[in-house]
């Protein structure tokens, strides 16, 4: 046995292990809704499967700089029979604070250059890796920034109603700021 014929059996074993698990949907909204009930209107807000509810998540976050109540009730909607605390409601508050593109960044075609302006038809790509199966009924997934290096994480858990409910979302951190806005750009 060569001296690297270990190191090239492992990274072998490894390269036939990747893709393994990994999984992409793309969620595509023909139009964005204006309101409460166009949110709850639309056909992912049956909260099926997870890459759903995990893009109508990124949705409603959207509406927040616009219309702060409309945007925690549909993040109530989402989160089933476990409402936002008031903990919640304050760290999403404070991470809105002059940042109001953050939640855009996950549509297609959303880059700072762009001022994060998605394109038409508004799309999100949710995923997941080999890791995500957190239990029987826990998912973790992930969504991709065109402002951040690695993607976001979102929890989702599957009730007995068979609906996929939002656990928790980790989609608000700071991002690349819009060219616009960057004064070194």
């Amino acid at each position: 046995m060569g001296l690297f014929d270990s190191i090239k059996k492992a990274a072998g074993d490894v390269a036939k292990t990747v893709g393994v698990g990994n999984k992409s949907v793309d969620v595509v909204f023909e139009a964005l809704p204006d309101d409460l009930a166009g949110f709850k209107a639309l056909p992912q807000a049956a909260l099926s499967n997870p890459y759903d509810t995990a893009a109508m998540t990124v949705l409603a976050l959207c509406f927040y700089p616009h219309d702060k109540e409309a945007s925690l009730a549909m993040l109530d909607y989402l989160r089933g029979p476990r409402p936002l605390s008031g903990v919640d409601k304050q760290f999403i508050r404070d991470r809105f604070m002059d940042k109001d593109y953050v939640p855009r960044s996950y549509f297609h075609g959303a880059t700072p250059q762009n001022d994060y302006a998605p394109s038409e038809p508004y799309t999100i790509t949710v995923s997941e890796n080999p890791h995500s199966k957190i239990d029987e009924n826990m998912l973790r997934v992930f969504i991709r920034s065109g402002g951040a290096d690695s993607p976001r994480q979102v929890d989702l858990r599957l009730a007995k109603d068979g609906k996929w409910y939002l656990w928790e979302q980790y989609l608000l951190p700071d991002i690349r700021q819009p060219e616009s806005a960057n004064p070194w750009a």
